[in-house]
């Protein structure tokens, strides 16, 4: 059949993949192979058989140190001859591998099956042996691991060797680790700790310690990881070795929805640190703190502070602490509580100097603490934040710094559309470095600013559904929760709900709990909904409810809130003639006002439609119809289809209902039509068309009398 032959014209062996698969031969083919192999030089056999111990590629460092050694000084003698006849090819990355995993199959078949225990042992003594007291590349310690581990019985045998050999076990486990490969550095990190002897934190502390710290972090469960680290509290000499513990620990805590435990957590090791923690923070001392932090940023920041390194081991690792402590007050403390404490954190730098931790406790400074009268401020600290931060190599703090940049200050000076990207890249970094619960509130902002720029509705669908299967596997509630709100708001803008909807519903607990973190969303989404929909009375209602309890800790959506409520409120009044919707107007547009003065992209498009309805509403039609005309073109500019559609929408029941032009209001609805059914807006569509029929009958009645 040809299945393997040797081509003379390319020196190698050469098979037929899709005829071997095809009558599914695989079989006879390894046969063929291992027959070929048996006719080899025993130094190309010895290169084939350890390359196959090794996996599917080998580096050509394992080459090198092998050579180096007694056992296998002779293997560069089979590696051309190897290379030549088409076994092995060097790959993209440097690396020799196999050309195939039935080639590796067979070489492995050349090793008897009652030595290859043995043969994977003496490779990896051998390579260690190499090694041994150079200075050698971290990536060296996998591959002496996988093959050394083999022989686990032999180690044990040697008390002084085994401890070697569990080092050896803890770097490649580290190694792996650095690599997100978390089951991997398990298992390594799982043979370092057998392989210590019972007295080990008397007799090798060091060692124990980072094992121990290791595994925590390795580990996919969470109760396990618990136990490795009480067992580090009880075990460890002094507060320093705990404190990477404690830290860990508190990472656990909040990626379980323990923000209380985090923050006792905190404020322990803080306290034991010299930190005053206060419990209880009045707003007079919140206010005095933050403009006392906000004077010395001013008086400080300049390029000899930038400059100016924390040279203070002590007070940059309470600076890290703080960096997690501002989080767990932020999710179950009050705002004053929480300002205190951020000030505090941004005075430790600029008393003492810049560390890697200090561009995170500014960010944290600008988004959460400073209020929302300070723009200019806020924008400035939070621009310096980012170009302090490219100063530290610190790609870990990367998806918190973004979440915080681009979750809640970018939005000033950037497109929606850029922070959206930006989060949504954080989200997959955090995800590869093991920071579950970043990556979810991530996501969360990922979908809340996809839904206010009007991104494609059936897109934020599928997206929402995505992170609600991985979060089957991550099992964060709270990120559940909100995902389902905005689920259900997407899903009413769709169709109703009549397609899309899902047996799951948001449980978003008491919303009567002023301490329930669920209730903002609840409330807005519900506001958000009933202004699609039309329902006029419930969402003044639900934005009622909402406004209050927003605060200055959801600046975008209490932007955002008030654009709803003050075109809601409009609507009110031109139904009911509402007297408390003209306060509720009064007070909004000028904060719009304030927004699109520092966000031109984000909010002009939803200042001008609200000026536009109260125009329309006074009847000035040569006021009116401009600013419809500024909304429409302003949300096309920005790329806010939805809104787009929505100021259309407007314009047309302006013409037919107040200007009395009912072929205008049957261009504006067309318009809108366009704008929702690209949204992917079949509710709307439906509900334009409805309106586009009538306007239809207007017409055509008109045009019949004027014949």
């Amino acid at each position: 059949h040809g299945l393997l032959q040797y081509n003379i014209h390319q020196k190698r062996w050469v098979w037929n993949e899709d005829i071997i698969r095809a009558e599914d031969i695989t079989d006879n083919v390894l046969h063929l192979l291992s027959s070929k192999m048996d006719g080899l030089s025993d130094n190309v056999q010895t290169l084939l058989k350890m390359m196959a111990c090794f996996g599917s590629c080998t580096s050509e460092s394992v080459i090198g140190y092998l050579n180096e050694s007694v056992e296998y000084a002779e293997v560069r003698n089979g590696l051309e001859r190897a290379l030549i006849d088409g076994f092995i090819v060097t790959n993209e990355e440097g690396s020799l591998q196999f050309v195939h995993d039935k080639v590796r199959e067979a070489a492995y078949n050349l090793i008897p099956d009652s030595d290859k225990k043995q043969f994977h042992y003496d490779l990896g003594k051998a390579l260690y042996s190499s090694c041994d007291g150079k200075d050698v590349e971290d990536a060296i310690f996998l591959p002496i691991a996988s093959q050394i581990n083999h022989g686990k019985e032999w180690i044990l045998k040697d008390n002084e060797f085994s401890i070697a050999i569990a080092e050896l076990n803890m770097k490649a486990g580290k190694k792996a680790l650095d690599g997100c490969d978390d089951k991997t550095a398990y298992s390594y990190l799982g043979t370092a700790l057998s392989l210590l002897p019972k007295d080990h934190w008397e007799s090798h502390y060091d060692l124990s310690l980072r094992v121990y710290f290791l595994m925590a972090s390795a580990t996919n469960s969470n109760d396990e990881a618990e136990l490795m680290l009480q067992k580090i509290f009880e075990k460890a000499r002094c507060l320093d070795d705990q404190l990477p513990s404690y830290l860990l620990l508190n990472e656990i805590l909040l990626s379980q929805g323990n923000p209380k435990g985090a923050y006792d957590t905190c404020a322990s090791v803080l306290s034991q640190l010299g930190e005053t923690i206060h419990n209880s923070v009045t707003p007079e001392a919140a206010s005095s703190m933050l403009a006392e932090t906000l004077s010395m940023y001013e008086e400080v920041y300049n390029d000899e502070w930038i400059n100016k390194k924390l040279e203070d081991e002590k007070i940059r690792t309470i600076a890290k602490i703080y960096n997690t402590f501002v989080i767990a007050c932020f999710l179950c403390k009050s705002r004053h509580i929480l300002v205190y404490h951020m000030c505090r954190a941004v005075q430790l730098s600029l008393q003492n100097g810049t560390c890697q931790y200090t561009p995170l406790a500014l960010i944290h400074f600008a988004g959460y603490a400073m209020k929302d009268e300070q723009p200019a401020s806020i924008c400035r600290i939070a621009k310096n934040a980012m170009s302090m931060l490219k100063r530290f190599d610190v790609a870990d703090q990367h998806p918190l710094f973004y979440l915080s940049y681009y979750g809640r200050v970018a939005w000033r000076f950037e497109s929606l559309q850029v922070c959206t990207d930006k989060l949504r890249r954080a989200f997959e970094a955090a995800l590869s470095l093991g920071h579950v619960d970043i990556a979810f509130y991530c996501s969360i902002h990922v979908i809340k600013n996809s839904i206010f720029s009007g991104a494609s509705l059936r897109s934020i669908m599928k997206e929402i559904d995505y992170y609600l299967h991985l979060l089957k596997t991550y099992k964060i509630e709270t990120a559940r929760t909100f995902l389902l709100i905005f689920r259900e708001t997407v899903s009413l803008l769709i169709d109703n709900g009549q397609a899309t909807s899902i047996e799951a519903t948001p449980c978003a607990g008491d919303l009567s709990d002023p301490g329930n973190k669920l209730r903002e969303s609840a409330f807005f989404h519900k506001a958000v909904q009933c202004l699609w929909v039309g329902h006029t009375e419930r969402c003044r209602y639900y934005s009622e409810k909402c406004m209050p309890i927003l605060g200055p800790l959801a600046q975008f959506t209490t932007y955002m809130s008030k654009f709803y409520h003050a075109l809601n409120s409009l609507d009110l009044i031109r139904k009911k003639n509402s007297t408390k919707g003209k306060e509720v107007a009064r007070v909004a547009i000028p904060a719009i006002r304030d927004a699109a003065a520092s966000s031109d992209w984000n909010f002009t498009n939803k200042l001008r439609l609200l000026e536009a309805e109260q125009q329309s509403l006074r009847q000035t039609h040569r006021k009116a119809v401009p600013l419809y005309e500024a909304a429409i073109e302003s949300a096309k500019r920005s790329g806010f289809i939805h809104e787009q559609g929505l100021a259309c929408e407007k314009a047309g029941f302006y013409f037919k209902n107040k200007a009395g032009n009912n072929e205008k209001a049957l261009e504006y609805f067309k318009q809108a039509r366009a704008c929702y059914d690209e949204w992917g807006s079949s509710m709307k569509v439906d509900f334009i068309q409805g309106e586009l029929n009538n306007v239809q009958i207007l017409v055509n009645s008109e045009l019949a009398r004027e014949r």
